[in-house]
């Protein structure tokens, strides 16, 4: 296993309800990764929770392209959080045969970490041999 760490800069943007009475939140981001994943993402998410809640849940895919420890290439992710009194638990997974390039193969978990307004992430991740 190979540990990827870094920070990274998002902008969330929510995307109008086309239903009054929706009760999720669709919002769709972009993310620029800075260490050992040099790179963007987009990605979209569906929440439940409000602004003044400390609980809720969100689910999102997201899409990264760049270079992880100098290999080209893409992934997706598959996010699965809630949160509650405060305390954020998040599940996040590179999604199955979702690797391009060098980066083909991929799989790990990836984890996202908050100081104040920086995020900081930490990726576990393995390669087949070959693209070792």
């Amino acid at each position: 296993m190979h540990i990827a760490t870094g920070t990274f800069d998002i902008k969330v943007t929510p995307i109008p309800p086309q239903d009054a009475n929706a009760r999720t939140g669709h919002l769709t981001f972009t993310k620029v990764f800075h260490g050992q994943i040099d790179g963007t993402s987009t990605g979209d998410m569906l929440a439940v929770g409000s602004a003044t809640s400390d609980k809720g849940a969100y689910v999102a895919i997201e899409w990264i392209t760049g270079t992880l420890d100098g290999k080209a290439g893409s992934f997706a992710l598959h996010h699965n959080g809630t949160k509650q009194g405060g305390e954020a638990n998040m599940d996040i997974n590179v999604v199955p045969g979702s690797g391009t390039g060098q980066l083909e193969g991929i799989a790990g978990k990836f984890e996202i970490r908050f100081e104040g307004k920086q995020h900081h992430y930490r990726f576990e991740y393995s390669l087949p041999a070959a693209s070792n």
